[in-house]
Formats: structure tokens, C-alpha cells, sequence
């Protein structure tokens, strides 16, 4: 990460990066929450890979520095995850974000869903919201985008799609081994419910990934997945 994003006091997302302005939800949470005092630096972001290093003063931001573009991932990698209970989505969505995901995709309900959303677009409103504010925290110049309700059968064939299983192929656990370049790495996984997909649900032709040897919880599964498909993006990136 670059040095400026890392120091920032701040990081805020502008629609305009040639004379960035606040929201009035960021201008408040600047002023009143964190309480920046004239001088300190802030960068701007326009969420597609546009940043610019600015300072605060007088309760906006003042410009010290060009625009900055990042190049889009050559390669995206996300998850694909159904809904669980409470607040736990809001949590998935915010580690995915921070971790590095550019899609997160929520799952129509399946045979074993718990949840099923009567107010989808509401939900996924919120998870943008969400998303976006950790993106902030995250010093990130791309926002991840937040898509559902996907139907599992559209979620298997995007791709690069896997789906977390068990008795799937431990392709993680064999990162930068010899046995790693015979296999196709995974830019999606799939994340089911609590209960599980049934066999017939998933194609025998569809990738099957471990995510290790334990049993894990819906949300735990997603954190997981997230992490290793970082993991994998990077030491692709460094090889």
C-alpha cells in the first residue's frame, strides 16, 4: 500500500476527485467523530482506482495533491455466500472488504436456507453501506461490488467458481508446491448455509475446494475462503 492511503489520517470516497466534497454523513463523521484538526491529511478516493492526497481545513478538504490512478485487479477474485441470522452479514461483508474481495455475492435462498429476505434491495442497500465504510477504513481506491440475491445456479458457472466443501481438493494448502501448478486455482468460492448444500445441488463438474479440516460456521467459512483466495491472488501477483 502506498505510504500516503497507509498515514492518512482519514479516507473518504468523493464522486468527483477534480474538486472532491463531502457528504454530509463524512463531513459529520470527519468533524464530529473523529475530530481532524486543520492540516491533518485526508485522502479522497472515487471508488474505481482514483485517489488524491488532500488535507482538512475549515471543515472540508483542501487538494495538496494530483490524482493518483490504480490500475483495476487483473484478476478478481470474491465470495459467494447465503445469508445467516442477524448481524452477522453486516460482519461478513466488512471483513470481505477488508481482506481484499472485489465481489461479494449474496445467494438466492437454497434447499437449506435459513434466511430468506422479503426486503432484499433493502439488505443489500445496507451491505453496500457497509462495504463501503470499510472500505474507508481500509485505505481501499477500488470499492468491492455487492451484488445478490444470485441464484446457486448462476453462482456455479462464473468464472472460476469452487465451492467450499469438506471433501474438496485442498488446493490452499498446496500454495507454492509443485503439486499447486496442476491445479486450476479458484477466483470464487461458494459459501453455503448453515445446513449445508445437498449432493445434488452442486454438479459433479463443479470445483470442490477444502477449506480445512475442521467444521466450520457459515460466517467463519466466508472469512476463511476470503482470506486464502487473498493469499493465492498475491502469491500469484509475486511470482
Amino acid at each position: 500500500m502506498i505510504d500516503a492511503l497507509r498515514n492518512s489520517v482519514a479516507h473518504v470516497f468523493v464522486d468527483h476527485l477534480d474538486s472532491p466534497s463531502l457528504s454530509d454523513t463524512d463531513q459529520h463523521h470527519l468533524s464530529r467523530v473523529l475530530r481532524l484538526r486543520d492540516g491533518e491529511s485526508v485522502t479522497a478516493s472515487d471508488g474505481r482506482g482514483g485517489w488524491r492526497a488532500c488535507e482538512w481545513a475549515d471543515g472540508q478538504l483542501r487538494v495538496v495533491g494530483d490524482i493518483v490512478r490504480v490500475p483495476a485487479p487483473t484478476q478478481r477474485i470474491g465470495v459467494a455466500f447465503a445469508p445467516v441470522k442477524g448481524d452477522r452479514n453486516d460482519w461478513s461483508v466488512q471483513k470481505l472488504t477488508e481482506i481484499g474481495m472485489d465481489d461479494i455475492v449474496l445467494l438466492a435462498p437454497t434447499r437449506h436456507s435459513v434466511v430468506r429476505w422479503s426486503d432484499a434491495d433493502k439488505q443489500l442497500r445496507k451491505l453496500s453501506v457497509v462495504a463501503r465504510e470499510a472500505a474507508m477504513q481500509s485505505r481501499r481506491v477500488w470499492l468491492p461490488a455487492v451484488s445478490g440475491l444470485v441464484s446457486l445456479a448462476d453462482a456455479l458457472v462464473m468464472p472460476g467458481a469452487a465451492v467450499a466443501d469438506p471433501s474438496g481438493t485442498a488446493w490452499f494448502a498446496s500454495m507454492g508446491t509443485e503439486h499447486s501448478a496442476t491445479l486450476t486455482a479458484p477466483t470464487v468460492v461458494i459459501v453455503g448455509p448453515e445446513g449445508g448444500f445437498d449432493i445434488d445441488e452442486i454438479p459433479a463438474s463443479v470445483p470442490r475446494v477444502s477449506l480445512g479440516d475442521t467444521i466450520l460456521r457459515a460466517e467463519t467459512a466466508t472469512l476463511v475462503a476470503a482470506t486464502l483466495l487473498a493469499s493465492a491472488s498475491r502469491a500469484k501477483g509475486a511470482s
